[in-house]
């Protein structure tokens, strides 16, 4: 029961989904729900990728795509988004530290993040339209818990930049065991659209590859620039994880 309190207030804390009154909530908690944070991210590729498939039954690739992209912001309140937005912002504009937190923490968009964010999710929704539907749907399904299993590996390895933030009670601790529990979340996806011949070993270990590297090119700017990383470098990473999945797995069909 613990445990599915856990992922509820994971659920709640990275989506605007509702969740059962009886969770309550208890402010030690979020320091142990980022283990289910991959598994908010296959709630949110079951959303996206149900809409996706009702969507091609009637509309061609890219608006289907573009449907399925709107779905996913609405369902996390683009929560990942600003965090990759306000990222830009804070690396593009700051020439030190405390210049680009400050300006991380401002909830205004500059043209770092207006730019940084049109161009992301432009290269996201035409990777996915030109893969053929079925690999689109086991994309979607895979490169959600997996990006956010690579934001998570920065909360297992990293120190938090900021003395206070709103990631702050979630960053606090993850220990290897909760870190095993989160990748643990993202097996079902990948082995069911192996198992369902949705995608190849090689497209995901391709996916896989270039998530990894973006990664740690990510992990290791934040820790130059930043001193650590912050709610906002999470989003980063999930969102730019995601959209090089969709280009690794793009490549092996090309």
């Amino acid at each position: 029961m613990q445990q599915l309190r856990l992922f509820f207030i994971a659920l709640q804390f990275f989506t605007r989904l509702p969740i059962p009154g009886w969770v309550g909530f208890q402010p030690h908690w979020l320091h142990h729900a980022s283990r289910y944070f991959p598994l908010v991210g296959l709630v949110v590729a079951a959303i996206v990728a149900g809409v996706y498939w009702c969507a091609a039954l009637v509309l061609p690739p890219a608006v289907t795509v573009l449907l399925s992209t709107a779905a996913g912001i609405y369902a996390t309140g683009a929560f990942h988004e600003d965090g990759f937005a306000d990222t830009c912002d804070g690396l593009g504009g700051g020439m030190t530290r405390e210049r680009a937190l400050e300006i991380m923490k401002d909830s205004r968009i500059g043209a770092y993040g207006a730019i940084g964010m049109v161009l992301l999710l432009a290269v996201k929704c035409a990777a996915l339209a030109h893969l053929p539907p079925l690999a689109t749907v086991g994309a979607l399904l895979v490169a959600h818990p997996l990006s956010r299993l690579m934001a998570a590996s920065l909360i297992w390895r990293m120190d938090y930049a900021r003395a206070e933030g709103k990631a702050k009670p979630m960053a606090q601790q993850m220990t290897g065991a909760e870190f095993a529990i989160a990748a643990a979340c993202c097996l079902p996806p990948l082995l069911l659209a192996c198992w369902l011949g949705w995608l190849a070993w090689s497209a995901i270990a391709i996916g896989l590859l270039a998530m990894l590297l973006a990664t740690w090119w990510c992990a290791r700017k934040f820790q130059v620039r930043l001193g650590g990383y912050t709610g906002d470098c999470l989003g980063a990473v999930q969102q730019l994880a995601e959209a090089v999945f969709y280009l690794g797995v793009l490549c092996r069909w090309n």
